[in-house]
């Protein structure tokens, strides 16, 4: 096993659509703080909180890859697959070899989580400090449970349930609270858009995989649903971001200038096109790019203009 099949099995390309909710609740909860009192502003960028945040994010989507890899390679899931060559499958990577990385991530990102739970709370706010423990702890089992072993949820149409809570409401509103120490209900908003717009980038990439998931009994919902009301559920996750990402702003709002995130939009209102006309699902494997790296574009400018 060499370094260049582990960094295929991280799928590097999911990392930026993974951290969008770390950057939109820091950059909030930054800004809350510092609206709080009367000293010179400090940048996000510089927060020991912000950068162990999206380490450990990482950290459980670099693990949840493997797991998916992992899962999917003993089970046969991803014989004949469109995209990728995954590495467990391909036997680029053997099982046992890829259990071995995913022990050495679950321990690695622990280790960051901790850190990171000390850093924002220290030794005065132990309860908070075990919750975020609990939470790491079920990030990870949630993680390595999306396809490994006979109950993978994966396999019952409940990730995108898993995505929904974890890349958008756990991501936003935790974070947010690791810097504040508190929630505010108006954050459900930016949230809910994070976790729409993450949910259709699964969705995607499950209306690329239907026919080979529907032979290997993978029931996601895409397979339950058919393709043409697995379109419509996702043209509903891009123009529900759309919605309440408005609503936040509509709520919040100083200047013009907070709708600049709207031009994230623009490649993904593109995409719902492309979505709608598409007969070809191997067609659809370029447009998970687009909606991935349209999310972290969207996470960027919402978090800078809603702060200035």
């Amino acid at each position: 096993m060499d370094v260049k099949s582990i960094i295929k099995a991280a799928r590097l390309r999911t990392l930026p659509l993974s951290i969008s909710g770390i950057i939109v609740g820091s950059f909030l909860g930054n800004y809350f703080v510092n609206s709080q009192v009367d000293a010179v502003s400090q940048s996000v960028m510089v927060s020991p909180i912000f950068w162990l945040a999206i380490i450990t994010t990482i950290g459980f989507q670099v693990l949840s890859n493997f797991a998916n890899d992992y899962g999917d390679g003993i089970k046969g899931s991803d014989k004949n697959r469109i995209g990728e060559a995954r590495m467990v499958s391909s036997g680029i990577i053997t099982p046992k070899q890829m259990k071995n990385a995913m022990v050495f991530t679950t321990i690695f990102t622990l280790i960051v989580a901790l850190l990171l739970i000390y850093v924002s709370f220290g030794k005065d706010n132990f309860g908070y400090s075990m919750l975020f423990f609990f939470l790491g702890i079920a990030s990870i089992a949630a993680a390595i449970k999306y396809t490994v072993g006979n109950g993978a949820y994966g396999y019952s149409g409940f990730g995108d349930v898993f995505v929904f809570l974890f890349f958008g409401l756990l991501s936003v509103l935790g974070s947010y609270f690791l810097f504040t120490k508190q929630l505010d209900f108006q954050l459900f908003l930016p949230a809910i858009a994070i976790g729409f717009l993450s949910t259709a980038v699964l969705n995607l990439n499950n209306l690329r995989d239907e026919a080979q998931d529907k032979i290997n009994q993978k029931n996601t919902l895409v397979v339950q649903f058919g393709i043409k009301k697995a379109k419509n559920y996702h043209f509903f996750l891009i123009f529900g971001a759309l919605f309440v990402s408005n609503i936040f702003v509509i709520i919040n709002y100083q200047s013009a200038i907070q709708f600049s995130y709207l031009i994230a939009f623009i490649p993904l209102i593109k995409n719902v096109i492309t979505v709608a006309k598409n007969n070809n699902p191997s067609a659809l494997d370029a447009e998970l790019k687009k909606v991935a790296l349209s999310t972290f574009l969207f996470a960027v400018i919402f978090g800078i203009v809603n702060t200035l």
